[in-house]
């Protein structure tokens, strides 16, 4: 009884049988909750032996694959969740914007959305640090360095997190304060008020026919409960068997004289530090982010901004758009790479907030504008559709940029693949 009321605290007792098919939300939801699960149990695990000392910290991880240990196969278990919840919890993201479950009697839960969003990123970014080898060191580095582009605050946002100039002991006890302690009961309230706001919203979002919802109402218990089971058990048995098959990374330990050739962000920031190579520093930390959150937070309210409720990619016609955006961002981001590039290497020209900053983004607001005219006017698709068409252009330009600092930059951040 215990846990049919606590499963009723956050689905409400009915919900509408459309809601429930696998292809409306694929159990994004449900597969981001059972990895932060796994992330608490594995954690909590690993702080029986790991220790938050610079001079043991990298040992105590090391030991853990010592014979072939059960706790070596637990970090793995961590590592590997945590780095597939970023991408879950994107694509939940993505989820939520295509099939239209933004909307203003929703705009709560989507801002608590996004708020889990930068807490997982987070979350991945505080505990990178931990293991204290070489990939963690100047992963933590680089990242921190970045901040200190932010204007007015950028170089006391650096202390804070550093807890002084450089990247040390007062940073690994700052890292893991935050990663077991803040964290988790940030995670804890934020989820159980998502799951609770989803409740009061009656479930998923659902389709319209006729100015009415659509479907029949069934039983939560056991019609949602064995999907959701099902996903959950799915996606933690995976993780568990891949976990056990493929080690996390551990590189040397960390060594603060010695810098790795290419110095890299760690994997889910390589976005920014490859568009760190081509525009100037405090557009692509503050600007261009700042832009793109107040979009988010804000999208809500745009009067026809959001999809139709319900259906993919605002119905009939729009995965179209959205294939042809993908395209445009891949061939536009790729492009301007190589372009860009090309034109640093054959010119000694200073990157400054003019040419490499505030051009660029003028030029940016331009294109924009035409793009909007000419998508509105022109094409004559609807504002959702063509907010749809820029939110598809951005996303994936970060995927193309993320993808860009993963495999295609080797020795010196260079090219090392021409298209």
């Amino acid at each position: 009884m215990f846990f049919q009321g606590f499963i009723l605290h956050l689905h409400p007792r009915k919900v509408a049988a459309e809601t429930i098919r696998f292809s409306l939300s694929f159990g994004l939801g449900g597969i981001s909750a059972s990895l932060v699960l796994l992330l608490f149990l594995s954690g909590i695990l690993q702080l029986l032996s790991y220790n938050p000392d610079v001079a043991f910290a990298y040992d105590s991880v090391k030991t853990m694959y010592r014979d072939n240990s059960l706790s070596g196969w637990v970090r793995n278990i961590h590592f590997w969740s945590g780095n597939l919840l970023v991408i879950v919890t994107m694509l939940h993201c993505c989820r939520v914007f295509f099939t239209g479950a933004i909307d203003p009697r929703r705009g709560k839960n989507w801002y608590i959305g996004l708020l889990l969003l930068g807490l997982v990123f987070f979350a991945n970014f505080s505990g990178y640090l931990l293991p204290w080898d070489q990939l963690a060191y100047w992963a933590v580095t680089i990242f921190t360095s970045m901040l200190g582009y932010l204007p007015f605050w950028g170089e006391n946002i650096v202390q804070l997190f550093r807890g002084g100039s450089e990247v040390g002991q007062t940073t690994l006890s700052v890292f893991y304060g935050i990663h077991i302690g803040v964290l988790p009961f940030l995670f804890t309230i934020l989820l159980v008020y998502h799951f609770w706001l989803v409740r009061k919203a009656g479930g998923l979002v659902r389709r319209k026919v006729n100015g009415h919802n659509a479907g029949d109402f069934v039983p939560v218990i056991p019609n949602l409960l064995v999907r959701e089971a099902a996903v959950g058990l799915a996606v933690i048995s995976s993780v568990l068997v891949f976990s056990a098959m493929v080690d996390a990374p551990l590189d040397d330990i960390a060594n603060p004289s010695m810098s790795p050739n290419p110095a890299k962000a760690a994997w889910f920031f390589l976005g920014f530090q490859e568009l760190l190579m081509h525009l100037h520093p405090t557009y692509v930390i503050f600007v261009l982010p700042s832009i793109f959150f107040i979009t988010l937070v804000t999208l809500p309210f745009w009067p026809g901004a959001v999809s139709a409720p319900g259906y993919w990619f605002d119905g009939k016609g729009g995965g179209k758009v959205v294939l042809l955006s993908c395209f445009t961002g891949i061939v536009t981001t790729f492009s301007f790479i190589l372009i860009d590039d090309t034109i640093q290497r054959s010119s000694e020209t200073v990157t400054d907030w003019l040419s490499r900053g505030l051009l660029p983004l003028l030029g940016l607001l331009f294109v924009t504008i035409v793009c909007y005219f000419l998508l509105t006017r022109t094409l004559k698709l609807s504002r959702a559709r063509t907010v749809m068409a820029f939110f598809t252009f951005i996303i994936t330009t970060l995927v193309c940029l993320t993808f860009t600092g993963i495999w295609l930059r080797g020795p010196g951040m260079e090219l090392t693949v021409l298209f």
